[in-house]
């Protein structure tokens, strides 16, 4: 089987090939024959709602410095590609939402992973509340009243934008933390959607759980310990991947959350745990996949791809 895959990412050249999700994808994809093309959201057209864009065929090849090579430009309708990968990373604004209802047009003809209207109605930090039980106290509010009494309740709380990325404005706010008001004033100027609160989990210390699930089957995980001084676990900020077996909570989060995954169509998900508790999922980009290859020497992207072909 070979496949036509249109790439829809940030700009390939910048990528850290040795950590990138996408790379691994699409080398992955290469491997078994599949034609690869590349293009950014920005290339992304409709003209009497046909969906196309403009796009280079791309060769990978794992070489810091010499990852990739560019074809000539062509204009291609995605009605007429096998498969669209949706990777550019978040924000999760009205231009990655628009992304998603103009490939909402060629989907499931054009099979887009993940499913476009699924990852719209499934936005990170919201989507994890629907599952009751398995996410610490959460309050989302741009109310600073019911913050305040949030941070009264429990002291010690995490506060960050409610569809932001990569740890990108997260604060821990201790109890007597004078700068919560100033806080919830900035992000009040910058945006107008809700801050999502949560209980500071001390667990965070010993580690923040990425896992990651295909077709709704958890299949690795790494162990992110935050750095030194730091409330964020990201990799990007400092924190330290490790070797991760599944405890049994973490098994029993994953197969709560695993059919509506499935039925949904999110073929590729990373899931955050912390202690106990689940504290997002991620659906639009997710990220650790070579981390947990080489820890686990496992193939992740392989089994994305099993997932996809699966489908065609």
């Amino acid at each position: 089987m070979s496949l036509s895959v249109a790439i829809q990412m940030d700009p390939i050249h910048s990528i850290n090939i040795n950590a990138d999700s996408t790379f691994a994808l699409g080398l992955e994809a290469q491997s078994r024959g599949h034609t690869l093309f590349y293009y950014e959201p920005k290339d992304l057209s409709m003209r009497d709602g046909r969906v196309y864009a403009r796009m280079r065929p791309l060769t990978l090849r794992r070489e810091v410095g010499n990852h990739s090579s560019l074809g000539s430009l062509e204009k291609i309708f995605l009605e007429d590609v096998d498969v669209v990968l949706m990777r550019q990373d978040p924000p999760f604004d009205m231009s990655y939402i628009t992304a998603t209802h103009l490939l909402e047009t060629v989907h499931p003809k054009t099979l887009v992973v993940n499913d476009p209207a699924e990852v719209r109605n499934a936005p990170e930090k919201l989507f994890a509340v629907r599952f009751k039980g398995l996410l610490p106290p959460t309050l989302i509010s741009r109310d600073p009243e019911e913050i305040r009494a949030f941070r009264r309740e429990f002291s010690d709380i995490i506060v960050k934008p409610l569809f932001g990325n990569g740890g990108v404005g997260v604060f821990r706010i201790r109890d007597g933390d004078e700068n919560l008001n100033s806080l919830l004033e900035m992000f009040g100027q910058m945006n107008r959607e809700p801050v999502i609160v949560q209980k500071y989990l001390p667990e965070v210390r010993q580690g923040d759980k990425r896992i990651i699930l295909v077709d709704g089957k958890p299949v690795g995980a790494i162990n992110r310990v935050p750095a030194e001084g730091e409330a964020r676990s990201n990799m990007h900020v400092g924190g330290r991947p490790e070797k991760w077996s599944l405890t049994k909570r973490e098994e029993e989060i994953c197969e709560t959350i695993g059919p509506e995954l499935k039925a949904r169509g999110l073929i590729f998900v990373g899931i955050d745990v912390i202690g106990d508790y689940l504290t997002e999922i991620n659906v639009t980009s997710p990220t650790g996949i070579q981390e947990i290859d080489r820890f686990d020497s496992a193939n992740l992207a392989g089994l994305v791809w099993d997932a996809i072909e699966a489908r065609r």
